[in-house]
C-alpha cells in the first residue's frame, strides 16, 4: 500500500492501528515453536533406543526470554473499548484471549500435564471422525519406494534447492541452519527465515514437499501478511494452525510432491496427538506407532517427540483436518486467495471480507503458484481425500 493510503487509515482509524501496533509489539516477543522444540533431542534419542524403549526421555527446553506475568497483563491493559466498531473490537479481542494462552503455553513448557492442558486451549484434541480418518488412511498397503525417497541431499544441498524454488516468487529468502527444531525444515515467522536441520539428509521427494509446504505457503501467507496495512495478518489471527498447515498439505498435493506415505505421516500424528489424551506415556505412545503400526524407529520417534514435547503437543492432529477442509473448498472450486492475505483462518473469512470493505485489507500480492496446476497423479490419493469424513 502506498504511504499516503496508510496515513488515511490511521487518520480514519486511529485507535485500531494503535491497539494493533501495541500488538504486534508484544506478539513478537512469543514464538512457541521456539521454545518448545527440546534442546537435548539427539542425547535422548539415544537413550530412549539403548534403554530397548523403555525409559522415557527427559527432554530440556531454551529458557523462558520474557516475564509472562507481565506480558499478560500487558495484553489486557489493550484499550479496546475505544474501537467502536463493534466487528473489530471483537476481532481484537479474541487475538488478545488467543495470545494469552499462547503465553500460559510457553510458561508451562516442561511441566507435564500443566503444559498439556494449556496445549488444548489453543490448539484442541483430535475428534472421533480425525481419529477415523486417519485409521483409514492407515488401511491402504504402504507404495513401493522410488530412488525420489532416498536420503541422499545434504542440509547445503537443500539450500540451494530451496534458493532455486523461490526464484519463482517475488520475495527475499533467508535460510539459516538449526539444530533444534523437530522438523527437518521450518518456517520462523517472526526472523522471516526458512530454517533447515543441520544433521539430517533429504530425499528428492522431500526437498519438493518441504518446498511446496514451506515456501509456497508459510512463506507465501508471511509475505502477504506483511503488506497488509494491520499487523494483527502476519502475527496471526486466532487458531491460523488448522487452516494454514492445511494449505500447506494442499499445496504439496497440487505441486505434485504428496505420497501416500507422507500422507500416512500425518494420520501418525493425529493417533499419537489421540494418545495423550488417554494419558499414553512418551514410551506407550511410541509402542503404539512402531510396534503396533509397524513404522520404523527413527520417524516413530519424531512422531512420538512431536506430539510429547512439552509434556503433551496437540498441535501436529490439525494438518490432516486442515487438508480435508482446504480440499473440500478446492472441489466447490472457491477461491482461496483470502486464506493466503495472512497468518488466517477459515473462521477468519467473513471479518477479512469486512476489512477489506474499509480498506483495512488488500488483495493479496504473492500467490501460490502450485495453486495455479493440479500435478498430483496418484489416483489413490484423490480416492483416500475424496473419503476422508
Amino acid at each position: 500500500m502506498k504511504t499516503e493510503q496508510i496515513q488515511e487509515l490511521e487518520r480514519q482509524y486511529g485507535h485500531v492501528f494503535e491497539v494493533d501496533a501495541n500488538l504486534d509489539r508484544l506478539i513478537k516477543s512469543i514464538e512457541l515453536l521456539s521454545y518448545v522444540n527440546p534442546k537435548n533431542i539427539e542425547k535422548e534419542k539415544h537413550r530412549f533406543f539403548t534403554s530397548k524403549y523403555a525409559i522415557d526421555p527427559e527432554f530440556t527446553y531454551p529458557k523462558v526470554q520474557f516475564n509472562p506475568f507481565k506480558l499478560q497483563r500487558l495484553f489486557f491493559a489493550q484499550r479496546l473499548e475505544r474501537i467502536q466498531d463493534d466487528t473489530i473490537c471483537k476481532m481484537y479481542m479474541d487475538v488478545i484471549n488467543y495470545y494469552s494462552n499462547m503465553i500460559q503455553c510457553i510458561e508451562t513448557i516442561g511441566k507435564g500435564r500443566h503444559f498439556y492442558y494449556n496445549s488444548l486451549s489453543v490448539y484442541g484434541t483430535p475428534t472421533e471422525k480425525d481419529v477415523q480418518n486417519a485409521r483409514f488412511i492407515l488401511h491402504f498397503a504402504d507404495e513401493p519406494t522410488s530412488a525420489d525417497m532416498e536420503k541422499v541431499y545434504t542440509p547445503h544441498e537443500a539450500c540451494s534447492y530451496f534458493e532455486d524454488f523461490a526464484k519463482q516468487y517475488d520475495f527475499p529468502i533467508n535460510i539459516k541452519y538449526s539444530t533444534n527444531i523437530a522438523a527437518e525444515a521450518m518456517v520462523s515467522n517472526s526472523a522471516q527465515a526458512l530454517l533447515i536441520k543441520k544433521n539430517v539428509k533429504f530425499s528428492k521427494n522431500q526437498l519438493l514437499t518441504l518446498a511446496n509446504h514451506e515456501i509456497g505457503i508459510h512463506l507465501v501467507t508471511t509475505y502477504n501478511g506483511l503488506l497488509q496495512p494491520l499487523k494483527v495478518f502476519s502475527n496471526g489471527f486466532p487458531k491460523n494452525v488448522e487452516t494454514q498447515e492445511g494449505l500447506a498439505v494442499f499445496s504439496e498435493y497440487m505441486g505434485g510432491a504428496l505420497t501416500l506415505k507422507r500422507l500416512k505421516e500425518l494420520a501418525y500424528r493425529v493417533l499419537a496427538a489421540d494418545s495423550l489424551i488417554k494419558g499414553y506415556s512418551f514410551a506407550d505412545t511410541f509402542d503404539l506407532i512402531h510396534g503396533h503400526y509397524k513404522l520404523n524407529r527413527d520417524e516413530a520417534f519424531g512422531i512420538t517427540l512431536r506430539a510429547h514435547r512439552g509434556g503433551g503437543f496437540t498441535k501436529d492432529r490439525l494438518y490432516l483436518s486442515g487438508l480435508r477442509k482446504i480440499y473440500k473448498r478446492y472441489q466447490r472450486e472457491e477461491s482461496l486467495d483470502i486464506l493466503l492475505s495472512g497468518k488466517v483462518a477459515l473462521e477468519d473469512e467473513d471479518t477479512i471480507k469486512y476489512l477489506h470493505t474499509l480498506g483495512l485489507a488488500q488483495p493479496i500480492t504473492h500467490k501460490t503458484l502450485s495453486f495455479t496446476q493440479k500435478l498430483n497423479t496418484n489416483k489413490t490419493l484423490d480416492f483416500i481425500l475424496n473419503n476422508l469424513r
